[in-house]
């Protein structure tokens, strides 16, 4: 009997073992059988794309036949597919292998997520040619905001020692149709474009490849007098152009689908073209022009922010507005979703529509920077579809950022959507269990921009965790709800940048780094007085909203129109200001930070009640980050209504749980400093 017990026991933890559920898989978990046999996958053809497609059929799918097809007359649908299927066949169709492949993932998805496979009719054509995850990694192992572990890539031991991670990262990104990646810090260092370092891209290129996915590199300004010798980096200086030109030739031998150069200039004092008395279509087109021969694209930032006199949410479209129809087509405008800096909420970008002939495209932050790191449970997809969704009416009604990136509205040679990722070497890759939805939800809608954040989080749930409904719905709602919790719990009505210096992890509403950049301090951001709170960009204020196109102008100028989860965005409001529901400002901050901490609270009781669902490891983990995150929300609702209510001399209403800190020992908590991307 006690060997028989020995035998069960260890029956019992093999399989916990085997299938340890710390995270590792993602998304990508499949049952434990094999798929289907190699004669129920009919495609012609042996090339290392096609053979990862039957790889994925024949350990996962548990369904029909498969008939992979190219169909040349398919190219229209880009790297897209069709997928029609009967009782007894499923046929993928697709004007390239790649589309296969994407096809493939799609059918495994449908699985994952219990739908059926027959009748199928389905046609995809992805949103953006290009779907770009941005590396913020230095060549030191460090990540730059990054809160998952060291970076995947060990430069140090390519290109001769290959880790298995790099594959496994490739298969993640090309299974939600992401097909390229920059690999380094827009900080960038020159020695990115070295020979030795291009030798350990190529490694990464040639890995990626198979699954669709294309290089590039984030290239320092400064490269051609630092690694080149020559006497400046003057775009107009045939030398400049003559090294920029070799070195586009000697990558391209080395990785000859490589992808191009993204490029942070002029911005936080990265070198750039100015430094010359050049504008940015100078540095932009001579880069393109190096580029154009081989296919490859510049992503040229829009996040210059230098020190200025004027509103620092205005100095984007400022300088880059005289300059449109001056770029080359290979050029590409990336632009982040609000104008300031990746805030919980933000207006978009007025620059967003405002360049007519030149291509945009949307930077959105994965890694959550501002919003808790990877401590707090905030899923983004609903951030995403607010920017995607949001109307700058630059042609008339139903002019989306969306419609305006996508070649919709703005027919462009090619079109892009990027984000900042958050993936670093940690066992789950993103430090919290929860941001893998991020990755997850930019990948999707990247692809189909069209998806809603509801479904996005359904099929992640079911996929990542299980798909009981007990689990599915109660999980999915706290997602839902999670990025306007964060909003209430820091900055809400409006409130931006009010967080500590440097790491930007909790609230610094005091801060005033006099000697140091006003933009670079939270009391330039709320601008609280005994008046009121709230930056002024009316008329009589910075004038920002001038920069919006009719009626937002109108709208947002008028203190009675503007959207009241931006009115502090757009004006200095009085303390006893009347809101909608009839409360005082002062009262609506009040319960707008206590009603951000319930909701907290809330989602480590229905986190609690999850247990009986999944596993004990990743069940451990999450409550001991919303533990985190409970105490952080009180941290931010009292260090904000403390220091506020200097200003307001009002009291906090009494139905609202009272402070349990102190203000002045709040103003006591220095975490270390670091700097701003």
């Amino acid at each position: 009997m006690q060997h028989f017990r020995a035998y069960f026991v260890l029956f019992l933890i093999i399989p916990l073992m085997i299938f340890a559920e710390d995270g590792s898989q993602l998304w990508l978990r499949f049952p434990a059988k094999n798929g289907i046999s190699a004669d129920q996958i009919i495609a012609k053809g042996n090339s290392p794309t096609l053979n990862i497609a039957r790889k994925e059929l024949s350990s996962h799918w548990q369904g029909q036949t498969v008939e992979l097809r190219t169909d040349k007359s398919l190219k229209k649908l880009k790297d897209g597919y069709t997928i029609k299927s009967s009782q007894n066949k499923i046929v993928i169709s697709a004007g390239k292998e790649i589309g296969l492949l994407y096809g493939v993932y799609h059918i495994l998805r449908l699985q994952q997520n219990q739908v059926s496979t027959l009748n199928l009719n389905i046609t995809e054509k992805p949103s953006y040619d290009v779907r770009i995850l941005n590396h913020w990694d230095n060549l030191d192992g460090t990540i730059e905001r990054g809160y998952a572990g060291h970076s995947l890539w060990k430069w140090e031991d390519l290109p001769n020692i290959i880790s298995p991670r790099y594959e496994e990262y490739a298969w993640a990104n090309a299974s939600v149709g992401i097909n390229s990646v920059v690999l380094n810090n827009v900080n960038a260092s020159p020695n990115m474009l070295r020979e030795d370092y291009l030798k350990k891209v190529k490694v990464l290129a040639d890995i990626f490849r198979p699954y669709g996915i294309r290089v590039y590199l984030s290239v320092n300004f400064a490269s051609p007098k630092v690694l080149g010798g020559t006497e400046n980096s003057d775009p107009l200086n045939k030398n400049v152009q003559k090294w920029w030109k070799d070195k586009a030739s000697e990558i391209y031998k080395l990785i000859p689908d490589f992808g191009g150069f993204l490029v942070k200039a002029n911005s936080e004092g990265q070198p750039g073209p100015q430094d010359y008395g050049r504008t940015h279509a100078d540095g932009a087109n001579m880069m393109a022009d190096v580029l154009k021969p081989y296919g490859g694209i510049v992503m040229w930032r829009a996040f210059v922010y230098s020190p200025s006199k004027d509103d620092r949410a205005k100095q984007a479209y400022l300088e880059f507005v005289p300059l449109d129809g001056k770029f080359r087509d290979n050029v590409i405008i990336q632009i982040k979703n609000g104008p300031v800096d990746f805030q919980p909420r933000e207006a978009f970008n007025p620059l967003f529509g405002a360049l007519k002939k030149t291509p945009e495209m949307v930077e959105f932050q994965i890694t959550q920077e501002y919003l808790g790191q990877a401590n707090h449970l905030v899923y983004l997809a609903p951030l995403f579809k607010e920017t995607l969704e949001s109307d700058t009416y630059s042609n008339g009604e139903g002019s989306t950022i969306a419609k305006i990136t996508d070649g919709t509205l703005r027919p462009a040679k090619i079109t892009a959507i990027s984000a900042v990722a958050n993936i670093g070497e940690d066992t789950n890759w993103t430090g919290h269990h929860f941001a893998q939805a991020n990755w997850y939800a930019f990948g999707r809608l990247a692809w189909n921009h069209e998806l809603s954040a509801d479904q996005i989080a359904k099929e992640w749930i079911t996929m990542t965790f299980t798909d009981n409904e007990k689990f599915v719905n109660p999980v999915k709602e706290m997602m839902l709800t999670s990025r306007e919790t964060a909003v209430d719990y820091m900055m809400p009505l409006g409130l931006h940048h009010i967080f500590a210096g440097g790491h930007h992890y909790g609230p610094e509403p005091w801060g005033d780094y006099k000697g140091g950049r006003p933009d670079w301090s939270p009391v330039y951001y709320h601008q609280a007085d005994k008046n009121g709170v709230g930056f002024d960009r009316t008329k009589t204020g910075s004038d920002a909203v001038s920069q919006y196109f009719p009626p937002l102008n109108e709208i947002y100028g008028n203190i009675k129109t503007c959207p009241e989860n931006l009115i502090l965005w757009f004006h200095h409001v009085p303390w006893d200001y009347k809101m909608k529901d009839g409360k005082t400002l002062w009262e609506e901050l009040c319960y707008k930070y206590d009603s951000g901490v319930h909701e907290v609270r809330d989602y480590q009781k229905i986190w609690d009640q999850m247990e009986p669902y999944i596993d004990e490891q990743r069940f451990a983990e999450v409550q001991s980050k919303l533990k985190i995150q409970s105490k952080d929300a009180v941290w931010w609702k009292d260090a904000c209504l403390l220091y506020f209510q200097t200003f307001s001399q009002m009291p906090i209403p009494y139905e609202i749980e009272r402070p349990v800190h102190e203000l002045e020992d709040l103003k006591k908590i220095k975490l270390k400093m670091g700097h701003h991307n």
